[in-house]
């Protein structure tokens, strides 16, 4: 069963949800390429990009820690939220996000739209930017007041069934400040066998960087393109990145399953490079309308 890319503190039932409802997230093909920031094998402009990105966690999670003024974060860890084995990779680190987003105007980030459903889902969203491990042993249970943004409104949302468009474009409280809007292909398409890169919060995780992935199939006739990324729920709402030009190329929003049981714990699903369904990634073509040029 296919999966869609968005979990959570309550992995459990995100996990069954999107198996469901959306087709969850994803999948290690070939070596696993997720990478924290501060790792050295990464390509510096990525890194950069990075700090346009977003964990998309919900609203009601996020308390005000009176003692120093910034906000604080659930630090329930992968491991646990998962069941995993204790060789995953990650397993410590925290695992409070849902989704993944992404800034393409001061004021407007892009999503998946099974990420963010209606207004009411909006309101209780929350972007967090810097979510990420910059550097070993960085303590992120608490975040930068400044670094956390609203959802306000949906400027635009699709979610087909099956594996059509899935996209939103919402607005958030205020406009952004310190980091710059991605750019999107605008025109063309990316062809088969092209590299790509995906920048955003697998199953939750803080911030990874995961390249060693192209293009499997870009049908001109449908609303995404395939690529055998190593993406997980938590995913969806990723920016993938052309790794020539550095523009956004699409949302990532399904894929394969994630997690398969192994002796009573739960490790990730290993394909072949070419193997399995790959992910299916919303071409920014479909709601490249939504986004100011300026």
């Amino acid at each position: 069963m296919s999966k869609i890319h968005g979990f959570g503190m309550v992995a459990a039932a995100l996990l069954s949800m999107s198996s469901l409802a959306f087709g969850k997230a994803n999948v290690i093909y070939g070596e696993d390429d997720r990478r924290d920031l501060f790792d050295s094998k990464n390509d510096p402009r990525l890194v950069e990009l990075a700090r346009s990105t977003a964990m998309v966690m919900h609203k009601e999670n996020i308390t005000r820690d009176e003692a120093t003024s910034r906000l604080q974060i659930p630090t329930e860890t992968f491991g646990e939220s998962q069941n995993l084995c204790k060789d995953e990779p990650f397993f410590d680190q925290p695992t409070p996000g849902f989704c993944s987003g992404f800034l393409v105007s001061d004021d407007i980030l892009v999503t998946a739209g099974h990420c963010i459903t209606n207004q009411s889902a909006c309101e209780g969203t929350a972007f967090v930017f810097d979510y990420a491990y910059d550097h070993q042993g960085k303590d992120l249970s608490t975040v930068d007041v400044d670094d956390v943004y609203y959802c306000k409104s949906i400027v635009a949302r699709r979610q087909d069934s099956g594996v059509g468009q899935d996209y939103a474009v919402v607005k958030i409280d205020r406009p952004v400040v310190g980091r710059s809007p991605l750019k999107l292909r605008r025109s063309g398409a990316i062809a088969k066998g092209e590299d790509v890169t995906v920048v955003g919060h697998p199953s939750g995780l803080p911030t990874k960087i995961t390249g060693g992935a192209t293009v499997r199939a870009n049908d001109a006739g449908l609303p995404y393109f395939v690529a055998n990324t190593d993406s997980y729920g938590g995913n969806s709402g990723s920016a993938v990145f052309n790794d020539t030009t550095g523009e956004v190329e699409g949302i990532l929003v399904r894929g394969e399953t994630d997690f398969i049981s192994r002796n009573g714990c739960m490790a990730s699903n290993k394909c072949a490079s070419g193997a399995c369904r790959g992910e299916d990634v919303t071409k920014a073509s479909v709601f490249m309308n939504y986004i100011p040029t300026k």
